[in-house]
């Protein structure tokens, strides 16, 4: 079953409320062959929860990863994934495709 993105929303705002530390991860931009559209995203609370989708597989356990530290210290990250991006050996898309993924704190 596929989340609505309002449902993700909604989930960040909700555990921002409940006093949790929360991250939203957006995709923001593709190229060729993406996983997830322009758009979608992805709410992570200090705990390592997590609700939504940015891409999938390897590259969404780098997203939470990414998320803890942007929780910890408040500044926002834009990441990069794909085959043309310095990271394509430690995480990459097989689909060919590249994205970049904006994550940024919930206050």
């Amino acid at each position: 079953m596929l989340t609505r993105e309002e449902d993700v929303l909604q989930a960040a705002a909700s555990w921002r409320q409940e006093g949790r530390g929360v991250a939203l991860a957006t995709v923001v931009e593709t190229w060729g062959s993406a996983p997830r559209p322009v758009g979608s995203h992805l709410a992570i609370d200090e705990d390592g929860n997590f609700l939504g989708s940015v891409s999938g597989g390897c590259v969404e356990g780098a997203v939470v990863a990414e998320a803890a530290e942007v929780i910890a210290d408040g500044s926002p990250r834009l990441l990069e994934f794909g085959v043309a991006n310095e990271t394509a050996w430690q995480v990459g898309l097989s689909c060919g495709g590249r994205i970049a993924v904006y994550v940024e704190k919930v206050s």
